[in-house]
């Protein structure tokens, strides 16, 4: 059987599922560039859409100190992907495919049941 996926640039796995969707960035036109994120989905409620949320720390002279940050992100979730609530991700940087979305999902790091 041949495998209809393209090479995106990562050093990702293909999912195991295929799609029709023309956001996929394996199955449908969509190019991405190599700056990649980590972060936790927090709501996957929407259709093809999910909210992550990424934690960063940032230095604070006066103090000496860190402070943790969060910031949400809209990302696309692509139907052979299909990340749940819970789920830590990895997105890669698109084009802009809505107002609010500019990063796709490209791989589930650690799945929650």
């Amino acid at each position: 059987m041949e495998n209809k996926t393209k090479n995106i640039g990562l050093d990702v796995p293909y999912p195991e599922k295929t799609c029709t969707d023309a956001k996929c960035p394996f199955h449908g036109s969509l190019g991405i560039k190599p700056r990649t994120i980590v972060g936790k989905v927090v709501s996957s409620k929407m259709t093809n859409s999910a909210i992550i949320e990424r934690e960063t720390r940032k230095y604070i002279p006066k103090y000496e100190r860190y402070i943790k940050q969060k910031s949400k992100i809209a990302v696309h979730n692509p139907p052979c992907i299909e990340a749940k609530d819970g789920d830590i991700v990895k997105v890669a940087l698109t084009k802009p495919l809505s107002k609010k979305k500019n990063y796709v999902i490209v791989q589930i790091l650690e799945k929650v049941n």
